[in-house]
């Protein structure tokens, strides 16, 4: 999802899956599709779906082929199974993907922020989010990179897909007039998202902070004591480093039990 657009998004999952591999001794085989930029979507045949972020709006593809490929792959996915008494397949969709799932399964409301929200956040769990699997081993809050434009707000609304099971919540703002912005769902039992980015870690957050365009951004934006808050955030071992050993891990394993009969 991320249009031809550089970043340590795609790096990191890879890296997760490839680490994965290692400690498990997993046959495991990887492909990339690229969606937005080439129009490739994979099929039925794989195991795991993991869709990235992304740059831009989560309505600009509305009516476009790649994004009505990727709601057609979600609805097959969610078809699949449920016609399967046994096997499941399990997709983890991420930012910008996740926005888009939002708006494929009708969970709240899709909207654009006032300004953009980056850096090192708390999230917190909801009771469905402490109990459920992905999040297994980690406190509420717990810490990870939030970079969004779009975020999703107003869930449980009239028309709301009621069986989705919102996970997790951005920390509370009682000085803001704002709604908290909806930080996890999981739209079915195998289908599961975030806003945040559970791939990242510091090596790459370190690599894009200390970049001359990010890191004025940021001090023009927030100050230059929250760069510095956020470069010192990265040595904390409990914070991105403890999230991305968990989450996508955690979600590979119970893919993975869903793929076997005994399941």
């Amino acid at each position: 999802m991320n249009n031809g657009t550089a970043n340590q998004g795609m790096r990191g999952i890879q890296e997760i899956l490839l680490r994965y591999k290692n400690e498990h001794d997993l046959d495991l085989r990887l492909d990339v599709f690229d969606l937005r930029q080439k129009g490739e979507i994979p099929d039925l045949s794989f195991d795991i779906y993991i869709s990235s972020g992304g740059p831009g709006s989560p309505f600009e593809g509305k009516g476009m082929k790649w994004e009505n490929d990727f709601f057609d792959l979600l609805t097959d996915l969610e078809k699949f199974n449920k016609q399967s008494y046994f096997v499941k397949k399990h997709a983890f969709l991420i930012c910008h993907s996740y926005q888009l799932g939002c708006r494929k399964f009708n969970v709240g409301e899709v909207i654009a922020r006032r300004s953009t929200a980056f850096g090192i956040f708390p999230v917190f769990l909801t009771a469905g989010g402490a109990d459920d699997l992905i999040f297994e081993g980690l406190a509420s809050p717990f810490f990870t990179v939030d970079s969004r434009d779009w975020q999703v707000v107003s869930v449980s609304e009239p028309g709301d897909n009621l069986n989705a099971n919102v996970l997790a919540l951005e920390k509370e703002r009682p000085h803001v007039d704002l709604e908290r912005c909806i930080m996890s769902v999981r739209f079915t039992k195998e289908i599961v998202g975030t806003q945040f980015h559970p791939e990242a870690d510091p090596v790459g957050m370190k690599m894009y902070l200390l970049r001359d365009d990010k890191k004025e951004s940021i001090i023009a934006n927030h100050g230059l004591e929250k760069y510095e808050d956020m470069l010192s955030s990265l040595e904390d071992v409990n914070k991105l480093q403890l999230t991305q050993s968990i989450i996508l891990p955690n979600f590979i394993t119970e893919a993975l039990t869903a793929l076997t009969e005994d399941a």
